[in-house]
């Protein structure tokens, strides 16, 4: 399967560990994984939570500025993907 690029981190908030993520493609839900690519970062993660001007969201689309808590460091320009969900494989 195929990741889907679905944004790029405009900010990082140290402090805090949240991204500004521009949203540039397709749709973003609560429980999709993602995957932070750049020059010094690579990590996969579940979403567990994302705010839009401090309100909680369950779901975001191309245009959209969320904000999203990482387990680790990203960097500006680092590309976001949307990691396809697996089927059952039992």
């Amino acid at each position: 399967m195929v990741e889907e690029k679905i944004g790029v981190v405009e900010h990082f908030f140290t402090n805090i560990n949240v991204a500004a993520i521009k949203i540039t493609n397709g749709e973003l839900k609560i429980g999709d994984t993602i995957h932070v690519v750049g020059a010094h970062s690579d990590f996969t993660q579940k979403i567990e939570s994302m705010q839009i001007h401090k309100t909680e969201v369950k779901m975001v689309k191309a245009g959209d500025d969320v904000g999203i808590k990482l387990i680790n460091k990203a960097r500006e320009q680092d590309i976001v993907y949307k990691v396809p969900h697996e089927g059952n494989n039992i």
